[in-house]
């Protein structure tokens, strides 16, 4: 197949040769460079390339080109190479238009011209875009193949467990002819999908995820039995305390009951996280938490759902729902919020089958050309508002609210206005849902005139309310009449301690209301909801884990 291309295009022909030059110096021995002079001259590469089954790690694209500007050549080669990574190249005075451009298509990076030292300020930038690549992009390696149907809930099941979990697969359809050759080949019928065929060519009809994880090379099963931190949950607050704790020597455990990355690993694009100021997707954000992850050699222990919570003495032990225990010197509990169930009539019955909860991107594609209605008012609706206008005819942003300005970030709504295809309708919810086998239209209640109507919808997408599902921390820690864990300073009645509260001194500001045991990120009661401060939350937890061991 020969090495991955890296493509670059720039018309100035000066700019072309050196950056090409710099490239090869640094990447030639392993990757294959491609220069254009123009857009159309590296669409016509990119097609030959995807016609002979080539690849491409990296494209680099000017700004500023003739006929079509680098944007407008990033959004067409992303039909060719949907999973390579992408850059722009720019002039410092172009530097704002450029990041306004990138909220119009998923760009990585951008580069200033001249990036002169290239070791400086070329070389790193290159190095994390193959990185990216290399962890979830193009890979001629033999993948996972899942084979089911378009509207079967099971089949959506494991697609989106891959794709949340950043694991190569191929999808083929039941109908389409190797599809049925896979079917046959494995000795069953279409009734049996989703059929996962991993990459040694073992067939599984309808596994469970923890065997989807498995084929997929996921752990899911602890190393030992007893260790000095365990952390429940692999949003942002868990992937941070578990890279601190690591980090600083701890013996870390995360679990993971579902995909690591959370809700926010599920965000189109986040842009106000510091750091990084053209943003950045939920995806490629956990992709580099887990690479953190995994240099500090903590231990990730996927698919698997913690049920209870006891203490033994100084140890702290985990009921896991398959049976096992796993415990710890200290917990870190941050589970997060899920959403809350959309409570309307046939929605229950189409649920994987056009109706999702939270931002499906493994259904992306499939919109493309049809009308899509999101349920919600915060950022996470107004990501995917924004994402799924890519592909759709059409989105339609439904709010129970007045308005977005009390539930969403001023530059998201500034974006919204300006897409054309983005339209807010406010005060008004989803009371029906209805299709024959999958979803087909859903009927709305306008809350300013109480007047009814059904229209025709493919896919809804839903984003309400927050539920912190802790219910099996019931009569383990106090909590709130919503499930929210209290922490530190809400659990002092009138200064008095909590109940059964051992030690001389108050509870630490994220400890729970058993010593040792602490929350961090939206499970903890009045936390605020940003990804930052949980990230925050859960490195702070680490440093409390430490001063509680201390005292042990």
């Amino acid at each position: 197949m020969g090495h991955p291309a890296i493509l670059t295009v720039d018309d100035d022909p000066a700019v072309s040769r050196a950056i090409a030059r710099d490239l090869r110096r640094r990447y030639g021995e392993t990757y294959r460079i491609i220069r254009a002079s123009a857009a159309a001259d590296a669409l016509e590469a990119l097609r030959e390339l995807k016609l002979r089954g080539g690849r491409v790690a990296v494209m680099l694209a000017d700004y500023r080109m003739p006929q079509m500007n680098g944007i407008e050549f990033l959004e067409q080669a992303m039909d060719l190479f949907p999973n390579a990574r992408r850059a722009l190249l720019t002039a410092y005075a172009d530097t704002d238009a450029a990041i306004q451009a990138i909220n119009q298509v998923d760009v990585d990076h951008y580069l200033l011209k001249p990036w002169d030292p290239p070791e400086e300020k070329l070389y790193p930038v290159i190095d994390a875009l193959l990185d990216a690549w290399q962890e979830s992009g193009d890979r001629d390696l033999e993948s996972i193949r899942v084979v089911g149907h378009r509207w079967n809930e099971q089949s959506y099941q494991v697609r989106d467990f891959l794709t949340r979990n950043l694991v190569p697969y191929r999808w083929l359809s039941a109908e389409e002819p190797e599809g049925r050759r896979l079917l046959d080949a494995a000795g069953v019928g279409p009734e049996a999908v989703p059929l996962v065929v991993t990459t040694d060519g073992r067939a599984m009809s309808q596994p469970s995820t923890t065997e989807v994880a498995e084929a997929a090379g996921l752990s899911t099963a602890p190393d030992r039995d007893f260790y000095d931190l365990i952390i429940v949950g692999g949003g942002p607050a868990g992937l941070g305390a578990a890279v601190y704790g690591a980090s600083e020597g701890l013996r870390t455990l995360l679990v993971e009951r579902q995909a690591v990355g959370g809700q926010a690993g599920q965000s189109s694009r986040i842009e106000n996280y510091l750091g990084f100021p053209d943003g950045i997707s939920g995806g490629d954000l956990t992709t580099r938490a887990r690479r953190q992850v995994g240099k500090f050699e903590a231990e990730v222990l996927n698919t698997r759902e913690v049920t209870g919570l006891r203490v033994d003495g100084g140890a702290k032990t985990l009921a896991l729902a398959d049976g096992g225990e796993v415990s710890a010197h200290s917990v870190v509990l941050a589970t997060g919020v899920a959403y809350r169930p959309l409570v309307a009539d046939g929605v229950h019955e189409l649920t994987g089958a056009g109706i999702y909860y939270g931002s499906a991107s493994s259904e992306g594609p499939a919109c493309k050309g049809a009308d899509v209605y999101i349920i919600g008012g915060a950022n996470s609706a107004g990501q995917a508002a924004m994402y799924f206008s890519r592909f759709a005819k059409k989105v339609t942003l439904l709010v129970r609210g007045d308005s977005l300005e009390t539930s969403m970030s001023y530059y998201l709504i500034q974006q919204i206005e300006k897409k054309d295809n983005i339209q807010v309708r406010t005060r008004c919810e989803v009371i029906g849902a209805q299709g024959e086998g999958h979803l087909q239209a859903i009927t709305i209640c306008d809350g300013k005139d109480g007047m009814s109507t059904t229209v025709e919808c493919g896919y809804l997408f839903v984003f309400i309310g927050a539920e912190p599902r802790t219910d099996w921390l019931d009569g383990a820690v106090a909590r709130d009449e919503r499930g929210f864990v209290y922490t530190g300073p809400d659990l002092l009645t009138n200064g008095t301690r909590p109940k059964g509260w051992d030690r001389d001194r108050d509870p630490f500001y994220l400890e729970c209301s058993v010593p040792g045991i602490f929350a961090a990120g939206d499970v903890r009661a009045n936390s605020v909801k940003r990804v930052a401060s949980a990230v925050g939350e859960g490195a702070m937890a680490v440093t409390l884990v430490h001063r509680y061991l201390e005292a042990q």
